[in-house]
């Protein structure tokens, strides 16, 4: 009696609410859409915080053989939202007992896929980026659910895995052949009683029975057909296969589905029953697509791509759902607990448009109705332009950022007064209107005891394994190398009249960047001495919102990799200093004087402050951007990354690559943001001083898109291909930082397949990332 109270409550819950103050809109315009012959008939209904706040039914059920009026109980061929509703959920509750990993290829679970020699993974079935094609031959018509699973595990691809987004039904019916295998029963059975059954969802399955034919919404009349489908699946693939695949064959109500979003919603439970496992949606429903592609996917839900119509225009990114052919659709927003249901039979008794424009309309008119805001989040996303928030910025913001010299400055150097200053810095101290952090500090009275230079020196200019110390002309303060000999933190008796000591270095934000060493062993030296330490925050150039490239393995730090940071990790220099502080456990006093006016997304030239060569190879924004990837394999004796040129990190070459090649091939594999033209050149400095390289010179096409670390490693395994056993790979392995990317390397594996590998360590770093970060 209590189970069917609950569903009666459920059910019913909308007429014990207050009015729903869309609910006239949202009557106007599905009311006007039918009226223009989108659907013949439609079932709304908007769930928010634990309850029903809208449930209605429009128009009519069929048309044909006869007229019926469309109940709000109806059953409507689910179509695509089949991947989600039946087969992801299934692949969740799969994956939280320990039987599936998304990372695995997926000839770990179809042996036979591909004749056994594929490198698609989980993940890219699951977000349509394995590079299979659209749906299988029709033609000549087939027939047998094992039929269709022989032609998808051998369907050929037509991209490279991970290359771009190809939305794929082969993909979901792959991904139901391995529910079936892993659950040891067929995927509808599965479903029902893993996910269905225990969410009292009653109306929906697979081949729904005969008793429910009178309720369910027919959908198209083919050519010499008497009658529409009705009770027998739309898409002719699934119904090809018997009614059951991964793809589509699910039938289902409006009702139910809002069940099923209840309990997505509230992490896994529903009316006191623990479904699926918090961590699990989370998983599922982040963005798990490449980190160069501006289309967001979850594992098996949509995000933000073309397809996403059903957002609206108000729910904010990071909300999810998906659509069905035949008119069907779901989003759910975690932020606001709304979920929206549109059910329409729009292929009825003949196809129409897709109702594109009605289900964005419905969840615009949801979201605005609950005036439910969600500050910091954005809301602008791929359908309405490439120029939106954060790291897909297109066209670049202008801005003005004071770094933390012009923030203390500005505050009179008041953390300084009446203590006894160490300054760690050198020529890239400079404040916004370009002058010296040393010279403001002696200006405002600070008393500035002793200075502290790292690799390069104190002007930057030194390119040599020992830099001695010094004076600075313009003040007479004595000068402390910390890249002299052995000499990598300044000492104890370096700082027996230092009270506090003060970092000010403009960092690139890459990993093996040196500075970022100094600085961690700046501050560990500091806590030990109890000596207060203050970081003066500074832009990363390249931007704060990338992260690519392996994590360091802690067996390979060193002084050019020491913490265990991706290759381009996406952090300022005061963000990194808080992480190294907490996550070392040190216990010294930090603080950083934060930056005002600097985004995440900035460049450099957003910033309004001015271009100096932080080391001297490094002579562009360009250069710092390549930096990353191109440096990555620069210990290799007999290969030039361009040091001794006039454009170091934008060229790399040798004497025994032809450039033309090398050039051709990695055009060939369309890296994103970046093209490749045949050069040569003589480098004046080592390795290969005096010699001719023949190589290739690296052009920028979109930096939004990208990918440093994805050009190293594309580098790196055609070098492979080419010329294999010619680069060492190990003499770089701090470089790289990670030993099975080396392992990578040397068999030749296709770049993409690295990067999907490092996807679980990089999302484990930005857990941790997170905790750190200053601005938002």
């Amino acid at each position: 009696m209590r189970s069917a109270a609950l569903l009666l409550t459920f059910a019913l819950a909308a007429a014990a609410q207050q009015p729903f103050a869309g609910a006239g809109n949202l009557d106007e315009v599905i009311g006007k859409a039918i009226e223009d012959g989108q659907a013949p008939g439609a079932v709304c209904v908007v769930w928010h915080d634990g309850k029903v706040v809208y449930r209605k039914a429009f128009g009519d059920r069929a048309l044909t053989p006869a007229k019926e009026a469309m109940t709000v109980d109806t059953i409507f061929d689910a179509a695509s939202l089949t991947k989600v509703v039946a087969t992801t959920a299934s692949l969740m509750k799969l994956f939280g007992q320990g039987k599936l990993r998304i990372s695995d290829k997926v000839t770990v679970y179809l042996p036979e896929f591909q004749h056994g020699k594929s490198d698609i993974t989980i993940r890219q079935l699951m977000t349509h980026f394995s590079g299979l094609r659209p749906d299988l031959d029709l033609e000549p018509a087939w027939s047998g659910y094992e039929t269709g699973i022989q032609r998808a595990l051998l369907d050929k691809p037509v991209a490279q895995p991970g290359e771009r987004f190809i939305y794929s039904d082969i993909n979901f019916i792959l991904l139901g052949e391995i529910v079936r295998r892993l659950g040891g029963k067929p995927a509808d059975e599965f479903a029902r009683e893993a996910i269905f059954l225990p969410l009292g969802m009653k109306d929906t399955g697979f081949k729904p029975a005969a008793s429910l034919r009178g309720r369910i919404a027919p959908t198209e009349k083919y050519p010499g057909m008497r009658v529409p489908l009705r009770g027998v699946v739309h898409d002719e693939t699934s119904r090809f296969m018997g009614g059951v695949a991964g793809h589509a064959g699910l039938f289902t109500t409006a009702d139910d589905l809002a069940r099923f979003a209840a309990m997505i919603l509230n992490k896994g439970e529903f009316q006191g029953k623990r479904i699926l496992s918090p961590l699990t949606i989370r998983k599922f429903t982040e963005p798990q697509t490449p980190p160069d592609q501006t289309i967001l996917r979850g594992l098996g839900f949509d995000i933000d791509s073309p397809f996403s119509s059903n957002r609206g225009e108000l729910f904010p990114i990071g909300s999810f759902g998906h659509t069905g052919f035949t008119g069907t659709s779901l989003w759910m927003d975690p932020l606001t607990k709304t979920a929206v249901i549109l059910m329409t039979n729009s292929v009825h008794p003949h196809r129409r448009p897709p109702v594109t424009q009605l289900r964005s309309k419905v969840a615009t008119i949801a979201a605005a109705a609950l005036g439910v805001d969600t500050p910091g989040v954005a809301l602008t996303g791929y359908n309405e332009t490439l120029s939106g928030p954060g790291g897909r910025r297109a066209v670049a913001r202008n801005g003005t950022a004071l770094a933390g010299i012009d923030v203390l400055e500005s505050e009179d150097f008041a953390p300084l007064r009446g203590k006894r200053v160490g300054l760690i810095t050198n020529h890239t101290g400079l404040t916004l209107d370009g002058k010296r952090n040393i010279d403001r500090m002696v200006a405002g009275k600070v008393n500035l005891v002793a200075l502290f230079s790292p690799e390069h020196g104190i002007l930057g200019k030194e390119d040599q394994e020992n830099v001695g110390d010094a004076k600075d002309a313009a003040t007479g303060i004595p000068v402390h190398s910390l890249y002299q000999g052995e000499r990598r933190a300044p000492n104890r008796e370096m700082l027996k009249d230092v009270d506090v000591l003060v970092f000010d270095i403009q960092d690139v934000g890459a990993r093996f960047y040196t500075y970022a060493c100094t600085l961690w062993n700046a501050m560990e030296e500091a806590s030990k001495l109890g000596i207060p330490f203050i970081v003066l925050d500074r832009p990363n150039p390249i931007t704060g919102v990338r992260v690519e490239g392996p994590v360091l393995n802690s067996d390979l730090e060193s002084f050019v990799g020491c913490f265990p940071l991706p290759l381009r990790h996406g952090m300022t220099i005061g963000e990194m200093a808080r992480m190294f502080h907490d996550e070392r456990k040190l216990t010294g006093k930090l603080e950083v004087v934060a930056m005002k006016g600097w985004q995440r997304g900035d460049w450099l030239d957003s910033t309004g402050r001015g271009w100096v060569d932080p080391s001297p190879n490094m002579r562009s924004l360009t250069a710092a951007l390549l930096y990353p990837g191109v440096a990555m394999l620069e210990y290799s004796r007999n290969y030039s990354v361009g040091r001794g040129t006039d454009t170091p990190f934008e060229q790399v070459g040798a004497d025994w690559i032809d450039g033309r090649e090398l050039a051709a091939r990695l055009n060939g594999r369309h890296i994103p943001g970046v093209r490749m033209y045949p050069t040569t050149f003589t480098p004046t400095a080592p390795p290969l001083k005096g010699v001719l390289c023949h190589g290739v010179r690296f052009v920028i096409t979109d930096r939004e898109r990208f990918n440093s670390a994805r050009l190293g490693m594309e580098i790196a395994v055609m070098l492979e291909k080419l010329y294999p056993g010619k680069i060492p790979f190990e003499r770089s392995a701090k470089l790289i930082g990670d030993r099975k990317t080396i392992e990578a390397f040397r068999a030749g594996t296709d770049p993409r397949t690295i990067e999907t590998s490092q996807e679980e360590s990089l999302r484990a770093f930005l857990a941790i990332r997170e905790k750190y970060l200053l601005y938002r």
